[in-house]
């Protein structure tokens, strides 16, 4: 596909040999590597085989490549806050990214019972809002209430869903063939990589102390915290591990769909070969830990 090539054909190798020899030229390099991803995720996402799908795409599949779509959104906005140099909004974007790639992923391993049921856990809310409707709820008398009550209503309706058609779902409280979202991660990836990427950002209480200390405090001397509203610098580590969880489902999408060929494979490879080489190259250079609250 001609859109790859382009995108591609700039990292040349006097290019690739000056950025990483620093790390100005790393982060340089990354930047406009990350955002050369993220333009490659839409040119994916957008792929076809006509014969197989001259329009577009069933049911059993939308769920999939909606996922797909999120993720490639997600890369592009991380992108803006990488280059604004502020980790904290992209630690906020990693745990959707993450659960986009683990969960599409899970779907394509388990074929169309999975997807179906991921279809109908999503309207577990929805169901309340008819409940409440049906009991009086004078919300629903407003316009904001009419209107969230059509969108309910037509989304049902759409998929040719009643009320009725729930009871695997209540009976596995809502999760996603009676999983929780860790299990699914450990089936997927594995559950020692649980609490180091997914698990720091998914704590008890949300918006947790931890959190806090991180992101939004700094400690005097004396033992006191005060306010530090300043963005904490990004680099690499805050965008290479997250990627691999997105590389994954692409590859068993594009087979999935019967795209996949050698110019495809050749381009995926690529983005997983640069993705490691940034993070092997930063380790290497990199010093110690920069504390912006110190500095």
């Amino acid at each position: 596909m001609e859109e790859f090539s382009t995108i591609t054909a700039k990292y040349q190798p006097a290019y690739i040999q000056r950025c990483f020899s620093s790390m100005a030229g790393l982060h340089e390099f990354s930047v406009a590597f990350y955002r050369d991803v993220g333009d490659l995720y839409d040119a994916l996402a957008r792929l076809k085989n006509i014969d197989r799908n001259p329009t577009g795409f069933s049911i059993d599949d939308a769920p999939i490549l909606g996922l797909l779509v999120r993720i490639s959104k997600l890369v592009k906005e991380l992108v803006v806050y990488y280059e604004a140099d502020n980790a904290e909004m992209i630690g906020i974007l990693d745990r959707p990214l993450i659960e986009a790639s683990v969960i599409a992923t899970y779907l394509m391993l388990n074929g169309p019972d999975a997807v179906d049921d991921y279809r109908k856990c999503s309207y577990k809310d929805r169901l309340r809002i008819l409940r409440e409707m049906e009991s009086g709820s004078p919300f629903f008398d407003t316009k904001a209430g009419k209107r969230l009550l059509g969108s309910v209503r037509g989304k049902m309706s759409l998929e040719r869903l009643t009320e009725d058609d729930f009871s695997k779902q209540k009976k596995n409280s809502w999760k996603l063939q009676g999983k929780n979202f860790r299990t699914i991660f450990a089936e997927v990836e594995h559950d020692d990589l649980y609490p180091a990427t997914y698990g720091i950002m998914s704590e008890s209480i949300h918006g947790s102390w931890n959190e806090s200390m991180d992101w939004g405090l700094v400690r005097n001397d004396d033992g006191t915290f005060s306010a530090f509203t300043d963005p904490h610098p990004a680099d690499i580590r805050f965008m290479a591990p997250v990627l691999r969880f997105s590389l994954r489902p692409f590859h068993m999408w594009l087979k999935r769909i019967d795209v996949y060929d050698e110019n495809i494979k050749g381009t995926m490879d690529w983005i997983e070969r640069v993705n490691t080489r940034l993070f092997q190259a930063f380790d290497a250079i990199y010093a110690g830990e920069y504390d912006p609250k110190r500095n």
